[in-house]
């Protein structure tokens, strides 16, 4: 670096828009002491571009700044990543022989990858204490810089690690993180001290592949979790065991919903009765708001040859998930995404500027060969359908259609009383299409997201690379938030298909592709909403609408003709026709997490009546069937989270 180069200024943009120069060479706690000195001595870390990093980390011109301390959002992520840490010091203080291998945090806590050394759920009693005794000592988390042919020496005998450094072999520097003489290799944040971590503990142990690919070695994965107070941690575990009780498997096997039998490959859930009915009416519920909204349906087959997919650009970036089959000495792939499918019968017509926009609609299912450690249930899969939709726009057309897919799936969550975080991502780094289509672009989604008045999020350099888009995330009864529906702006794929429209002008012109999704993927989905539900779904969504429990076998004949009344309404209706107590045919179906349940006697059949419960154990008795069946049809038809003609009435 010449002189002049290291006296010259770069300019970092602050989160409020705000422009802030600062001496090349300054990192993110001298950008923090530039803004003032309380921030400076208050800073733990910072993010570059969306990126958690180090304070020590450099800044470069035109980078954006945040900076992150005891106060914001991150610094759990922070703090957790130093108990991974002493997680690590703890073990290998009881058990010298571990080898350890990568320790980062997560969303709800931290894991550490080791070898060498058998560990079982037993185990993690002892290594909680000794982590107890680490933070109780409050150490000073020292951040360590060594070459990397140090690095190298201190691990000639882990071989995790120096694949790690050898990954690394452009840096002459690394750094470590030591603690009461104690160090691992790794890039950081982490927080001044152990003591800064209020409560830790060690959750469950599992298997796990190095570098989670299955053809290489299986290690020993170890999941805790810590926050800065022991009530946030009590909150935690509480919140953790309401979590397990509401388990998507576990209803799912209560209720006969799925399966994903190790005999059909593992990630390939099997949907039984009662699950396809859920489905079913998620998916008449869905394709009734497209067609509502002006979209045709499509079909594309579920396997291409490779040209298609070399074509859209997803075999260079998929090739490794995708499931790719030799027929007759050509590769075809089956599909991880439908959007190529969709592209390509859009390009079989010639289209005029006034034929635009095109909206395509398929509930299409793909395949992406994700590792096998990483299936998880529903939420993780091999086999999956996106309720997909793309739309072939004008430039003029996008704020148009925007404001129409947010409308849908806003209709979505409301429906189903369900909570989202909304997120607007911007342009990347890597990135195609001119500076003032991205800027318009993310103009239009910014100004439709705020003159819809929907709070958002801003997530830079977190745009898809052929566009920026708006990402909603499903947030469950627990709290907890998952990946949902999307919109996203695509500016890559129709430049790679040719395709073109004629505009007004008598000139060819580029469409602009969006791809939306109102569900995000029917599996995911599902698991949000069974877990969300506790299983205890609306009435539209309920498997088993109606239970009819006769009193006795005399009144069997009445309990059918109520079954075949509801039946004719459209009511999803069973009899309990076993030679038990009404008692426990009420316990049953509560059990089975049944909207409604119908007890019949002698006197409701002499008055062609029916008591009715439902699953809060409301009752109302002397209901005129006819009553019953409209208020069924009418709660059905208006979709209404809870169960309402009890309550109602009372």
């Amino acid at each position: 670096m010449s002189e002049t180069d290291a006296c010259a200024d770069v300019t970092v943009v602050l989160p409020d828009g705000s422009e802030l120069s600062v001496p090349a060479g300054s990192t993110v706690e001298d950008v923090a002491y530039e803004i003032g000195p309380g921030l400076g001595s208050d800073t733990v870390a910072g993010k570059i571009d969306g990126e958690l990093v180090e304070k020590h980390a450099e800044v470069g011109d035109g980078d954006r700044i945040e900076i992150v301390t005891d106060q914001s959002d991150e610094y759990l992520t922070v703090l957790r990543h130093t108990a991974a840490h002493v997680f690590a010091q703890a073990l290998q203080r009881l058990h010298p022989e571990a080898t350890l291998t990568i320790g980062p945090p997560t969303d709800e806590g931290f894991y550490y990858d080791v070898t060498d050394v058998d560990l079982d759920e037993e185990d993690l009693d002892a290594v909680e204490a000794e982590m107890d005794e680490i933070i109780a000592a409050d150490y000073d988390v020292e951040r360590v810089v060594r070459s990397r042919e140090d690095a190298m020496e201190i691990y000639a005998d882990n071989e995790y690690k120096r694949q790690i450094l050898e990954e690394e072999a452009d840096d002459d520097e690394v750094t470590f993180y030591v603690q009461d003489g104690w160090q691992d290799l790794c890039r950081g944040p982490h927080v001044e001290s152990t003591g800064e971590i209020g409560a830790a503990a060690l959750l469950e142990v599992s298997a796990a592949y190095w570098r989670g690919d299955e053809d290489n070695d299986t290690l020993t994965r170890v999941y805790g979790t810590a926050f800065a107070s022991e009530s946030d941690l009590e909150e935690h575990l509480e919140m953790r065991e309401r979590a397990k009780e509401r388990d998507h498997r576990k209803i799912g096997q209560e209720m006969n919903l799925f399966s994903i039998p190790t005999v059909t490959g593992p990630g390939l859930p099997l949907y039984h009765p009662p699950g396809k009915t859920v489905l079913n009416e998620l998916s008449a519920f869905a394709n009734g708001l497209n067609r509502e909204n002006g979209y045709e349906e499509v079909e594309t087959p579920h396997v291409f040859r490779t040209e298609l997919w070399k074509q859209s650009g997803h075999y260079e970036n998929y090739k490794d998930d995708m499931f790719l089959l030799d027929v007759n000495d050509e590769e075809y792939g089956l599909k991880p995404m439908n959007c190529p499918g969709h592209a390509t019968i859009f390009d079989q017509q010639n289209w005029s500027y006034r034929d635009l926009p095109q909206r395509y609609f398929e509930n299409g299912k793909v395949y992406r060969k994700e590792q096998r450690g990483e299936l998880s249930g529903l939420s993780r899969v091999w086999s999956f359908t996106i309720d997909d939709g793309h739309l072939f726009v004008r430039p003029d057309q996008i704020r148009g259609e925007i404001e129409s897919v947010i409308e849908m799936i806003f209709e979505v969550v409301e429906t189903l009383d369900l909570e989202v975080e909304v997120a607007l991502a911007t342009r990347p780094e890597k990135s195609v299409g001119g500076d003032e289509i991205w800027e318009s672009a993310e103009e239009q989604l910014r100004d439709v997201l705020e003159s819809g008045g929907y709070d958002y999020d801003v997530e830079p350099g977190d745009g898809a690379f052929y566009g920026p888009k708006i990402d909603f995330g499903f947030e469950d009864a627990l709290g907890r938030v998952w990946d949902g529906p999307t919109v996203q702006l695509d500016f890559n794929m129709p430049e790679r298909f040719g395709l073109t429209y004629t505009g007004e002008d008598n000139e060819e012109h580029r469409p602009v592709m969006i791809h939306r999704a109102l569900y995000g993927s029917y599996e995911r989905f599902f698991m949000v909403l069974i877990e969300h539900f506790d299983g205890d779904f609306p009435l539209w969504l309920a498997p088993e609408q109606v239970r009819i429990l006769p009193v006795s076998d005399e009144t069997l004949g009445y309990a059918h003709r109520v079954k075949n009344a509801l039946a004719d309404a459209g009511i999803r209706v069973e009899v309990e026709d076993r030679d038990w107590t009404v008692g426990r045919k009420i316990r049953q179906g509560h059990d089975d997490r049944l909207p409604y349940m119908v007890v019949v006697g002698d006197d409701e059949a002499e008055a062609g009546t029916v008591s009715v419960r439902d699953r809060f154990e409301n009752q109302r008795g002397d209901v005129d069937l006819d009553v019953f069946v409209d208020h069924l049809v009418e709660e059905y038809e208006e979709k209404r989270v809870e169960p309402d003609f009890v309550t109602d009435a009372t």
